[in-house]
């Protein structure tokens, strides 16, 4: 253990109540490890950039990033993978709901089984019902979209190797999604059962809206298969058409007295033309995220990084450098 070099990442979204206790546990629980502190604040609006601050000037194993604005959570990961340097890396939540003492638990699998990436999973999670159902459900589609195994749960809270992250950071687009990122890169992926906190003192930062476009970055970013189904679906929809086209023709040949019904023309001028609504939407989704990419919307920006440095002799001193 003395050997290996550990990052803990810590993505801060208006933890003021949280962030302190967690880092004076993480240093309690990790005394095992070499190991630094990445703290990456997501454009808090309370006190968690003043904490933060004072964090990293007492300790030169904490790095703290400050974003310019909110980004969300994925984007604020990506800007802490970007500045850690351990063998390991390990992603934690800044609300106490993955319990420090279980980094430990992430860590060893990975070494026992030599992955690329372990994931924590739950034997009872203890989020809302609603949250529970978003879970479920990101679960299932990714099953489908990013050839996930069934049984593998997708989780925040997770342990990646060196190589990996060198792997994920290698995306420089303004939608990553990291375990679509993770699952382009390898299959050597582990698991392990670890306890599930209550939320502390808060409610949960992820939104009806936010669950949304982070479904919509998992089905557009990271795969085509939503277009192969709009295909597959206008394909149907033009042998139906096709069909009862025939069908109308004969019927009209053999019984010409049959009034035309307008409610079935209704039905169909509905069917198909909200049919072909919902595809030009998917298809503006796609060029739309292609258009911002070209235009390089950036994946985050750093307003201030503070870390500590050895000051050398004659060397100009800047404010967010902590020198010793």
């Amino acid at each position: 253990m003395n050997d290996i070099k550990l990052s803990i990442l810590i993505p801060v979204f208006n933890s003021d109540s949280t962030i302190e206790r967690l880092v004076n546990t993480l240093f309690d629980e990790l005394d095992a490890y070499e190991f630094e502190i990445v703290l990456v604040n997501d454009g808090s609006v309370d006190k968690s950039h003043d904490i933060c601050v004072r964090l990293a000037q007492k300790n030169k194993s904490i790095t703290y990033l400050q974003l310019a604005k909110n980004f969300g959570e994925h984007n604020a990961v990506m800007a802490g993978l970007n500045n850690v340097s351990g063998d390991y890396t390990v992603i934690i939540d800044d609300d106490f709901q993955n319990p420090p003492a279980a980094v430990n638990v992430l860590v060893k699998e990975m070494i026992s089984g030599d992955y690329d990436v372990v994931y924590s999973y739950y034997s009872k999670k203890k989020d809302s019902l609603f949250r529970n159902l978003g879970s479920q459900f990101n679960n299932i589609i990714a099953t489908f979209l990013l050839k996930k195994t069934c049984n593998l749960y997708m989780s925040s809270f997770k342990c990646l190797n060196k190589f990996i992250v060198s792997e994920i950071i290698k995306y420089a687009g303004p939608f990553p999604y990291i375990d679509g990122l993770i699952f382009r890169c390898t299959n050597n992926i582990g698991s392990v059962e670890v306890e599930h906190s209550k939320r502390e003192d808060r409610a949960s930062n992820y939104t009806f809206r936010k669950l949304v476009r982070l479904w919509i970055n998992m089905f557009v970013n990271f795969s085509i298969f939503p277009l192969r189904v709009s295909m597959i679906v206008g394909s149907i929809f033009f042998f139906m058409g096709l069909l009862t086209s025939i069908y109308i023709i004969v019927e009209k040949i053999l019984y010409p007295g049959i009034p035309v019904g307008i409610t079935s023309i209704l039905i169909g001028i509905l069917t198909f033309g909200g049919f072909q609504m919902m595809v030009l939407g998917l298809m503006g989704e796609y060029l739309g995220k292609l258009f911002l990419m070209e235009n390089v919307t950036p994946q985050y920006v750093i307003r201030r990084k503070f870390f500590f440095l050895k000051k050398n002799k004659g060397e100009k001193i800047d404010e967010n450098i902590f020198y010793r």
